[in-house]
């Protein structure tokens, strides 16, 4: 990919005379410290192929290539399911670019993005909400890639493994376990190294997990002589299918789903961001990057699943069993070393930078973003990921959809705030300083803490239901709360947005120069 990089002069930020003096004037601020401090234009070398890059590491992962089989096993036919991922990235890429703005032109990092919407305190609250989802995802991909790790030493060396006995209580073998702790303590070790590390990791990755992708996908072909059955399977919606008629039904949840497997990264997308040198570049560089990727890597996904059928009677969608079962041992080592370092680039990227700068935020002269990423990983395992992959019902109905309506609620104020009340100018000091702009009252901005609350609030009885917290016969007998949290995300989002843009402009004392003062 050719791209022109604009001189750094052009940039937003190098005709922005606040970066080059923040530092003097408020170095000294509890709220400032240097992991928080904005790049500076000099120090902004990310273009489009950067972003490209991090967003093909990131898409080209375990997860992505299983994400279809969730939706072919409700009932969808390939090309559903391909497209309903398609689809929901294409969506979600809209608020990705939208908060991937602020960072390019400021060169903040998310938790510093939402002091102007939440306050310089109130900004603790959607960090804090984005990055234990992040946990929450860094322990699956730490998992997965331990599995990994089991897979090749068991099949390898420790044939023993296949019959050891479970932990009480955990549910997961001793060499299990040690094999996640293993995994775990590499992902620790490239986060202690710094950003650039990252970086480097994610351009190895990108190539190298596409490829692998590819060869398995030509393997699969000829092996099965062909795709198989998968491939050529009718939608269990069309006429005279198990579901006829109720595709909308399953449809929108999914699509929901979808959405959310990246909602994350479409909030803290800025502590990418702010080392893109143009605006051109974070946009171009995640529509190249992010819907095609996702689409051509779940697709990968159905069609080699699609083979097994063949090859070995049953559908494997699991690539750490299907690699297992290779009779070459160099083959295995090759393939299960690229699935890891696969999977590492794509937890560090997307599970460990933003948590790490939300968990700095709480103490900037205390937590660093090593510190920060210390946290994550600690996080990390006291969750038990192992569980969260249960079922597609747990992973899916309760997890994905799930943390969707906390992170839509957030996406609408920050969106709502940047772009409707304060038209994508902001007072960089001012986000360092307890006081002035974005001081509001103590610290917090109630307004977007009501805004918040509001976009949430409509999607916690539909959630108390499917996790099994209430009673559907009683709490939900006309399916309504079930129904509206099937479009978690999107109800969410649409509710806190609507709701700070009427409160900020009927209670607040708005300027053109972004102060707001409720």
């Amino acid at each position: 990919m050719s791209e022109h990089r604009e001189p750094a002069a052009a940039s937003p930020t190098a005709a922005n005379p606040e970066i080059v003096e923040l530092t003097e004037n408020v170095a000294g601020s509890q709220y400032y410290s240097a992991d928080l401090a904005p790049i500076p234009a000099s120090d902004r070398k990310w273009g489009t192929r950067d972003l490209a890059m991090l967003w093909i590491s990131m898409s080209a992962c375990i997860p992505t290539y299983m994400l279809a089989s969730s939706l072919i096993d409700i009932g969808m036919d390939w090309k559903q399911a391909v497209l309903t991922i398609f689809l929901g990235n294409c969506i979600v890429l809209v608020p990705m670019i939208m908060n991937a703005h602020a960072g390019t032109r400021y060169g903040i990092p998310f938790p510093v993005y939402c002091r102007a919407s939440f306050g310089i305190r109130g900004a603790n609250v959607p960090a804090l909400m984005r990055a234990l989802v992040a946990c929450g995802w860094f322990g699956i991909q730490t998992w997965i890639g331990g599995i990994a790790l089991h897979t090749l030493l068991q099949r390898l060396w420790f044939p023993g493994w296949r019959t050891a006995e479970t932990l009480p209580g955990l549910d997961i073998t001793v060499p299990q376990l040690a094999c996640f702790l293993a995994f775990w303590l590499l992902n620790v070790f490239v986060v202690w190294r710094g950003m650039e590390s990252i970086r480097l990791l994610l351009n190895i990755k990108a190539p190298l997990l596409i490829l692998l992708g590819l060869v398995l996908l030509a393997w699969a072909y000829y092996e099965a002589g062909g795709f198989g059955p998968m491939l050529s399977q009718r939608s269990q919606f069309a006429p005279g299918g198990a579901k006829e008629g109720q595709f909308w039904t399953f449809f929108f949840p999914a699509l929901t789903a979808n959405v959310s497997f990246w909602a994350t990264l479409s909030l803290n997308i800025p502590d990418f961001s702010r080392f893109a040198y143009s605006q051109r570049a974070q946009a171009l560089g995640q529509i190249v990057g992010l819907p095609p990727t996702m689409a051509l890597y779940s697709f990968i996904g159905v069609a080699v699943t699609s083979a097994t059928v063949v090859i070995y009677g049953a559908p494997i969608w699991d690539p750490v069993l299907l690699l297992e079962k290779f009779s070459s041992p160099l083959a295995l080592v090759i393939a299960m070393l690229a699935l890891g370092v696969a999977t590492l680039a794509t937890n560090i990227a997307a599970n460990v930078v933003g948590p790490a700068n939300d968990f700095a935020h709480l103490w900037p002269k205390r937590i660093s973003f090593r510190m920060g990423g210390l946290i994550t990983g600690l996080l990390g395992i006291v969750i038990q990921p192992w569980r969260l992959l249960a079922n597609a019902s747990v992973y899916i109905d309760k997890w994905l959809i799930g943390y969707s309506l906390l992170l839509g609620a957030c996406g609408g104020v920050l969106i709502a705030d940047y772009f409707v009340i304060r038209r994508a100018r902001l007072d960089l000091p001012a986000l360092y300083r307890s006081s002035g702009t974005y001081w509001y009252r103590g610290g917090f901005n109630p307004w977007a803490l009501v805004a918040l609350t509001a976009g949430i609030l409509p999607c916690l009885p539909g959630f108390a239901v499917t996790a099994g917290l209430l009673d559907a016969a009683t709490i939900d007998p006309s399916g309504l709360w079930r129904q509206i949290y099937s479009y978690a995300w999107f109800v969410s989002f649409a509710v806190s947005f609507v709701g700070y843009v009427v409160l900020m402009k009927a209670f607040s004392k708005e300027r053109r120069t972004g102060n707001a003062v409720p």
